[in-house]
């Protein structure tokens, strides 16, 4: 896309625009007739100085500026620069001087003030950013106005639409007389449509078709793509870029003779539609004769020569001679010289069609960084910026160390994303010392979370949750939430200091507390009251490894009816003779994250394996194992590749707990209880019953342990916890979602960083897939479900918002029988799904 240059750079034009008349004016040009009158007699000696025709500006203004004063003697040579000296200021439009006796008379009209300033019609070039251009130069309310500097300012405006390839654009200046001297500016402005090109054409080029040249063109003719692109809009910067681009695709083949040898643009009569037409010569391939290397390459030859990618007997390429020199000035300032250089001088030899490079260096003196400054922390300390540095102060400059500085600081989600810049500054006197400042533009880093529906099942849900990642600028991580509705209670708080010890050592812990009745978040219909306390602490391996260890203690009472929920589930829970299972826990965890940016990664892999085991002596002994992989691929500027995926498994160990159950037999249907429940199981059974015996056994993973896909965090298009085994209940065909001991899900998602132009948003097209299987018997590839679909998300000034649409493309429908009836439900779909949070 076409990125337009920012309001500093449009004030410099406009100032630049605006130099010839102040030149003009500082040079001393002639006034109006009228402003050159001075005194008819003599010269003469000042007794008295009266100033006349002023209403805005005060007489003390003009005495500062009148190089005249009582008792100096004038003539006609004085009173010129006089009035030139009041013209300069450019308060006034006309100045003149006349004697009453031994007084010197000024008459002086003021220039108007600028009531209001306004703009409209200009859309290329946002209001804002225009009117600041403006200010800088002296244009806005409030000032003097020159007429002379609007015009100057129409004539620059002009220009820059017609370098974006906007010719029909019509710039109206308007200015309204008002009382009191002063006026109001509007400047109208009607842009017109671009021009777009209707062909191009290279002529001259016979190696190379002319699609391989403009592959990397940013101007093109209209193609599906335009509406996007908008590389079918004619601009002069484009065109300028384009043929650079040219010119380096040829020598980076080795055509150091190739020329461009004309370039001709031609315009419809209507403004409209462009032509391009470009001749050049290819000239003849160069290779490498010889490289080598002078100068005090302060290493030795041998070393530096490993980092080169140019070698005797290849072509001659520029791109790979650049590189070639950024990799050595890079080896260098690794080890403090940071203002190493490298020249490469060719010698061609024209005759055999060779070319000699001698790379000179000039390693310049090492130097050490004597302190480094953070700019735009307005809320984050420096201490937490600090100690993400890898750049010391008093150690000698490396840029490997400042590199991995800045990614770690854009890691931490605190800055918006591409907003760490690092900058090095000589020390004045001092050749051998820099000083490394850090710039940063903060974001938001916590969110505060509120959710509001409604439902028949549950009536109102509230839930409000509030988060903050930069707890008062210590880097810290507090959350707090809370959730209530018919069905739920939840409350939770959580606190991470990741570097609780200077070494890096991070320590938490987390608390909460939830009350649930019902299948709110569509799994299987059971009660459950459960809270829980648990402590972390993390220890950093290495640059991009840590482990993590985590220990807590849980409670959770389940309570379940046969009839309404999934006799699997009751059977499980009769198996333990008891609604409450109390859980040691222990978690192991190792990850390793090589992304570039905690809230847009466009490279880098995260990777993460963790272990969770009930310890001995817990209700149910089950272990855990998650693994998740994420990989960023940038394969354009405009387009980053996400491959991801999740695999989860768990199981019981130790022996399967087994218990003889005694039963009732349900009492008989009525007609207003069809289905009445059965009475809870009791032991022993009563003699002379009619009670009967039944084994239960519980193993494997505990129900409410089971992994769960489906929706906006694993496979999108289908409802949240839906995907997996299901199962009804006696007189129901409705089934209720129950998870499974094994997960898997994955994803690849094409983000396009650039579709939309603002970094808080970006638009994607995913493809999901994946389910959960009961356990890794019931493994079958065939039950995979997948969608297809576009998202945004976009961190919006109200909050974080994420929109998806998915179509899925494998899923389960509807079965029925043979008379119409439903045997079995298939998968519940939901295209339109969509989070929205708030931030702060």
């Amino acid at each position: 896309m076409t990125r337009y240059p920012s309001r500093h750079l449009l004030a410099l034009a406009l100032a630049a625009a605006l130099a010839s008349p102040a030149m003009a004016q500082d040079e001393g040009a002639p006034p109006p007739a009228a402003a050159t009158q001075a005194p008819a007699e003599a010269a003469f000696t000042v007794s008295d100085i009266r100033v006349d025709g002023l209403q805005r500006i005060g007489a003390g203004t003009v005495f500062t500026y009148l190089p005249i004063e009582r008792g100096d003697r004038v003539d006609q040579t004085r009173v010129g620069e006089a009035i030139r000296a009041l013209y300069r200021t450019g308060f006034f439009e006309d100045v003149s001087m006349g004697r009453q006796g031994d007084i010197l008379v000024v008459s002086v009209t003021e220039r108007p003030a600028i009531n209001s300033l306004t703009l409209t019609g200009n859309k290329d070039i946002k209001t804002e950013d225009l009117m600041q251009g403006l200010q800088e130069i002296g244009l806005a309310e409030g000032d003097t106005f020159d007429r002379l500097a609007l015009d100057r300012v129409t004539q620059e405006l002009t220009r820059q639409y017609n370098n974006r390839g906007k010719y029909n654009v019509q710039i109206t200046p308007t200015v309204s007389n008002l009382d009191r001297n002063r006026v109001n500016v509007t400047i109208a402005v009607d842009e017109g449509s671009a021009a777009k090109i209707r062909h191009i054409n290279i002529i001259g080029n016979e190696l190379y078709d002319e699609e391989q040249l403009r592959e990397s063109w940013e101007s093109g003719t209209s193609n599906w793509l335009s509406w996007y692109r908008r590389d079918d809009q004619y601009s002069r910067e484009k065109l300028d870029g384009d043929r650079e681009k040219l010119h380096n695709f040829y020598l980076d083949r080795g055509h150091l003779d190739f020329s461009e040898d004309s370039i001709q643009v031609s315009i419809s009569p209507d403004r409209q539609d462009m032509y391009i037409t470009a001749g050049i010569t290819e000239g003849e391939v160069y290779t490498l004769s010889e490289v080598e290397i002078t100068g005090d390459t302060v290493l030795p030859v041998e070393d530096l020569e490993s980092r080169l990618f140019i070698r005797e007997g290849q072509t001659f390429s520029r791109a790979l001679l650049e590189l070639s020199s950024d990799s050595i000035v890079a080896t260098l300032s690794n080890i403090g010289y940071a203002f190493a250089q490298v020249n490469p001088v060719p010698e061609v030899n024209r005759e055999d069609r060779t070319v000699k490079i001698n790379m000179q260096v000039v390693p310049g003196p090492r130097v050490n960084v004597r302190r480094i400054v953070f700019r735009g922390n307005t809320r984050t300390a420096d201490e937490v910026l600090r100690r993400e540095m890898r750049q010391f102060e008093g150690a000698w400059y490396s840029q490997a160390a400042l590199d991995r500085s800045r990614v770690r600081l854009q890691r931490l989600g605190f800055f918006e994303s591409g907003s760490v810049s690092v900058e090095t500054e000589p020390v004045p006197g001092t050749p051998d010392q820099v000083d490394v400042v850090v710039n940063v533009t903060e974001t938001a880093s916590g969110s505060f979370v509120f959710g509001l529906g409604y439902s028949q099942l549950a009536g109102v849900t509230t839930s409000v949750q509030l988060s903050q990642n930069n707890f008062l600028g210590s880097g810290n991580r507090v959350s707090i939430e809370a959730s209530r509705n018919l069905y739920l209670q939840r409350y939770a708080f959580s606190y991470h200091n990741p570097y609780f010890t200077d070494e890096g050592l991070s320590m938490g812990y987390n608390l909460w507390w939830r009350e649930f009745d019902n299948s709110e978040f569509n799994t299987a219909q059971y009660s459950s009251t459960s809270a829980a306390g648990q402590f972390f602490f993390g220890v950093p391996i290495s640059e991009h490894d840590s482990f993590s260890v985590l220990f807590g203690l849980d409670r959770n009472e389940i309570h379940a009816w046969r009839g309404a929920t999934p006799d699997s589930i009751v059977d499980y829970i009769d198996a333990f003779g008891s609604r409450t299972f109390h859980a040691w826990r222990t978690e192991l965890g190792w990850a390793r994250d090589t992304r570039n940016d905690f809230l847009q990664p466009t490279r880098g892999t995260y990777q993460r394996i963790a272990a969770e085991v009930t310890l001995p002596g817990s209700t149910a002994e089950y272990y855990k194992l998650n693994y998740e992989f994420s990989k960023y691929w940038p394969l354009h500027r405009t387009m980053v590749l996400n491959t991801r995926t999740e695999i989860g498994y768990g199981d019981s160990y130790g022996s399967d707990v087994t218990r003889d159950v005694c039963y009732s037999p349900p009492p008989p249907p009525t007609q207003d209880n069809p289905f009445p429940p059965a009475p809870p199981p009791s032991d022993p059974c009563t003699p002379g019953s009619d009670d009967y015996v039944r084994t239960l056994t519980a193993s494997g993973l505990p129900f409410y342990e089971n992994f769960y896909a489906g929706g906006t965090r694993s496979v999108r298009g289908f409802r949240d916890n839906t995907l997996g085994p299901r199962e009804s209940v006696a007189g129901s065909n409705y089934l209720q979602p129950l998870g499974g001991a094994l997960k898997t899900v994955g994803s690849l998602e094409m983000y396009f960083p650039t579709l939309l132009d603002s970094p808080a948003a970006r638009i994607s097209a995913f493809v999901d897939f994946g389910t959960v299987f009961a356990d890794a018997d019931a493994f079958d590839a065939k039950d995979f479900r997948a969608s297809v679909g576009v998202a945004l998300m976009w961190r919006a000034p109200v909050g974080p918002i994420s929109i998806s649409y998915a179509y899925p493309i494998r899923k389960q429908d509807d079965v029925f029988g043979g008379s119409g009836d439903l045997i079995r439900r298939g998968d519940e779909v939901e295209r339109l799904q969509f989070t929205f949070g708030g931030a702060f």
